[in-house]
C-alpha cells in the first residue's frame, strides 16, 4: 500500500483515466474486445474443467507425443511421476484460474500473460511443423501457424487494452487501489 501512496504523491493520478483512455475506441472495437476475451476465457476454463472431472486424465501421453526441439525435456516430465503429478495439476487448475481470471475480468491482463504461457508451452511440446505427425486427434494440417499460436496472439492483444476495467471485477480493484 505504501509504493500506492508514493506513486499518488509523485504523479498525483496512478492510473491514467480508462473513460478517456477507451474513448478513443468505438463500442463495436471495445465489445469486440470483451467478448474475445470472453471467448478465449471460457476456452481455458472449459479445457481445464474437462481435465478435472476426467478422473483418468492426465498430461502423460500427450507429452510423450512430443515433438520438436524440447521433446526431450516433455519426455523427463512424463517419465518422472512427481513432475507429471505437479505438471497435471499446473496445467489443470491453470487452465481453471486463467479462464476464470479472463471471465471475470480479475487480474485479466495477469490472466493473459499465464494463459501465453501455458499456450506456449503447448507450442513446444507440439509445433506446428511440416510433417510432424501427432498421435493425439487432428484437426487439421498446420504450416507454423496453429490454434495455440493463434490463441497466443489474441491474448497478447488482450494484455494491451484494459478492457476488464470496463466490465469485470477489475474495475473495483482499480477503484479501491485508487488514490484519492
Amino acid at each position: 500500500m505504501q509504493f500506492f501512496t508514493i506513486l499518488c504523491v509523485q504523479t498525483k493520478q496512478p492510473f491514467p483515466d480508462l473513460n478517456m483512455k477507451m474513448q478513443q475506441y468505438s463500442k463495436f472495437q471495445i465489445s469486440s474486445l470483451i467478448i474475445l476475451r470472453l471467448l478465449i476465457g471460457w476456452h481455458f476454463l472449459y479445457e481445464g474443467l474437462i481435465k478435472v472431472f476426467n478422473p483418468n486424465w492426465t498430461a502423460y501421453h500427450y507429452l510423450m507425443d512430443s515433438q520438436g526441439f524440447f521433446a526431450e525435456y516433455f519426455y523427463n516430465i512424463a517419465s518422472n511421476t512427481t513432475l507429471l503429478s505437479i505438471a497435471n495439476v499446473l496445467n489443470t487448475y491453470g487452465l481453471i484460474l486463467v479462464g476464470l481470471g479472463l471471465i471475470l475480468g480479475c487480474l485479466s491482463k495477469w490472466s493473459s500473460i499465464c494463459g501465453v504461457v501455458l499456450l506456449l508451452m503447448y507450442c513446444l511440446s507440439h509445433p506446428p511443423f511440416i510433417g510432424a505427425e501427432y498421435l493425439m486427434p487432428a484437426e487439421g494440417s498446420y504450416l507454423w501457424i496453429d490454434k495455440n499460436l493463434v490463441e497466443m496472439a489474441a491474448l497478447i492483444v488482450l494484455t494491451g487494452f484494459p478492457t476488464s476495467h470496463i466490465i469485470g471485477l477489475d474495475r473495483y480493484l482499480h477503484k479501491i487501489l485508487k488514490c484519492k
